[in-house]
């Protein structure tokens, strides 16, 4: 599978000609499998096991507790077993997915009451069991709040453009965390016919910036050339993935990175893998492609709702 690597640091310390070759492995990648491996990302591999440890003390407390907590998908808090089928935003109708999130949203609000109600209502829940998560998670924020609009300018290189091609309209862009929990059999039982830890999808923005575990139940990636392939890994590397959103912005040249996670292998059943997904979208009223980006968002989110 054609998912090759990109080093920011070699961008950043490269000139015209360097910057170039990356934006055309760049828009190679994105025009087939739309993912790829982002290495020189500065991300410090202490902080994210230090959030995975916090996340995964409040995702092994009872249930009871953690109810207090539960929202919708779209919500700020406990996404709870049951609560989301990714294969919904497809036309699907599966079972819901194997897993628990702890989900987190923009909270810069703009000053316009209707627009804040919408996507800033209120800021962020932080789970009072677990005080070490919210620190963690808020300096892990700003920093991939950075890197999203630093890929964003290979981006705009890559399509043929300049660096602020598409960074002009993430002044003040929305977004979406999740700490997504895969726990093993004992927790989800085993998986209905059809069942993923998160079924086959697309995601909804334009960059989904992921610092993943390597699992048997882990992530695989569709092309149309080669079918359902488990992703790469490098544990130096965030993996990356565009969004429909990013797929209209190119005018239809990239293609939306579609995958799913496989539930609990057989063969290792108490498999327990936790995620972080960031998911980067644009400012509040950009025309995307002739679409206005953030109606289109608040509808995808709201396919995915198990019923």
């Amino acid at each position: 599978m054609r998912i090759p690597t990109i080093d920011l640091e070699l961008w950043a310390a490269g000139g015209t000609e360097t910057r170039r070759a990356i934006g055309e492995t760049v828009d190679e990648a994105l025009r087939t499998a739309g993912f790829l491996l982002v290495k020189g990302h500065g991300i410090d591999a202490s902080a994210t096991a230090e959030i995975r440890a916090a996340a995964r003390r409040f995702f092994h407390l009872p249930r009871a507790v953690k109810q207090p907590y539960a929202v919708q998908v779209g919500g700020r808090g406990w996404l709870g077993p049951g609560a989301e089928a990714n294969a919904y935003a497809e036309g699907g109708d599966g079972p819901p997915d194997l897993k628990e999130s702890f989900a987190f949203a923009s909270y810069d609000p703009t000053g316009d009451p209707v627009v804040d109600a919408e996507w800033f209502d209120g800021p962020n829940v932080w789970p009072a069991e677990v005080p070490a998560m919210q620190p963690l998670v808020e300096a892990y924020l700003d920093r991939m709040r950075a890197l999203s609009d630093g890929v964003l300018e290979v981006l705009g290189v890559a399509i043929g453009a300049d660096e602020r091609h598409f960074t002009a309209h993430t002044g003040q862009a929305t977004w979406g965390f999740n700490i997504n929990w895969y726990p093993g059999t004992e927790r989800v039982g085993p998986a209905a016919p059809g069942q993923f830890r998160i079924g086959p999808h697309t995601d909804f923005g334009t960059v989904t910036l992921l610092d993943r575990q390597p699992g048997l139940g882990g992530l695989q990636v569709h092309t149309d050339e080669d079918g359902w392939q488990d992703a790469p890994y490098d544990p130096d590397a965030l993996t990356m993935n565009i969004g429909d959103l990013m797929a209209h912005w190119s005018g239809g040249r990239w293609q939306a990175g579609r995958h799913r996670v496989l539930p609990p292998p057989p063969d290792a059943p108490d498999e327990e893998l936790i995620s972080l997904a960031y998911f980067y979208d644009c400012d509040l009223g950009t025309d995307v492609g002739g679409i206005d980006a953030h109606a289109f968002l608040r509808d995808k989110l709201a396919a995915i709702i198990a019923d």
